[in-house]
């Protein structure tokens, strides 16, 4: 979907509204008609979007934006902002994440208050004012599957093998999975060999770690690309060699200060498209499943319109 299927938007058109009542574990589901009301204090039209499962949210909001609205708001996690970027992004209709999941990435680095209210409040001033401003996308290719968005982060390394993982398996439940999934993975952990292609510079590592970033974080606070900036048109990748069990276990709790990328294994870049490739790797954009690689990631500069 591109800004020419939408030369326009409505500006009397309502406010469509997707809710995760399941991010965060539910700790912010009373809050809903609160946010909902602080949304309408805009003076727009508040349409609240059902959906049942991501699938179904994706489709909902590539209807609603289809349909004609003046804005599209997520309520949730990072998740929940990925599955509303598949239906904005490229496009005029402007877009206003309130943080209300566990990982709150996006929202967090592109300005809006960690407090979902507070950020409610943010999106509706800017309704109010009719004022949105240009961030950038990343846009993820496959030669076998459709293109996809995200906003936040692309891990395509260790990250990505645990959180696959994690949602193979049925026991046990909640956080616990994917702390024994980090455990399983920490005892198979070996570098793989990658092949990068940045801005048609041809590069060969071994790594255990990559990751793209559109923004300086990931899995809730984690600075993986601290110095990635959503309104440069770059693409920041950092790249962590070879690592063994030890070594990774000792960096890794620096990735939340994003001073990691001192380490001598570590190797940082900032480029516009970036190909990717390597043997048996799903990749994870904004935490959600996305495409295996090879992939091409590209920077698109201004692609979302932020309420802010």
């Amino acid at each position: 979907m591109t800004a020419e299927d939408h030369p326009s938007v409505d500006p009397d058109g309502p406010v469509a509204v997707l809710a995760n009542p399941t991010a965060g574990r539910g700790r912010h589901r009373a809050l809903l008609p609160a946010l909902l009301s602080r949304l309408a204090s805009a003076g727009r039209e508040v349409r609240l979007l059902e959906a049942y499962s991501a699938e179904q949210a994706e489709a909902v909001c590539h209807a609603a934006v289809a349909g004609g609205v003046a804005a599209l708001v997520a309520v949730g996690g990072d998740g929940t902002v990925h599955r509303a970027l598949q239906a904005v992004a490229g496009t005029p209709v402007p877009f206003g994440p309130v943080p209300a999941g566990t990982g709150n990435d996006f929202a967090t680095d592109t300005g809006y208050p960690p407090d979902p209210l507070a950020a409610a409040e943010v999106i509706a001033g800017a309704l109010r004012a009719d004022r949105a401003r240009p961030v950038d996308l990343a846009r993820l290719n496959s030669p076998a599957e459709p293109p996809r968005w995200y906003g936040a982060v692309l891990a395509a390394g260790f990250d990505a093998i645990v959180n696959e993982r994690a949602n193979r398996m049925r026991w046990p439940r909640g956080p616990r999975r994917y702390d024994l999934a980090i455990l399983v993975e920490l005892a198979r952990l070996r570098p793989r060999r990658y092949k990068l292609c940045l801005d048609g510079e041809p590069h060969e590592v071994d790594a255990v770690l990559v990751a793209v970033g559109n923004c300086p974080s990931y899995g809730g606070g984690m600075r993986i690309c601290p110095d990635a900036d959503p309104a440069d048109g770059l693409l920041d990748v950092v790249v962590g060699g070879r690592f063994d069990r030890r070594t990774l276990i000792r960096v890794k709790p620096s990735i939340y200060q994003g001073t990691h990328v001192r380490h001598p294994l570590v190797t940082s870049y900032r480029v516009r498209t970036v190909e990717l490739a390597a043997e048996g790797i799903t990749t994870y954009a904004d935490g959600e499943r996305a495409l295996g690689l090879p992939v091409t990631v590209t920077a698109e500069p201004g692609a979302l319109r932020l309420l802010r």
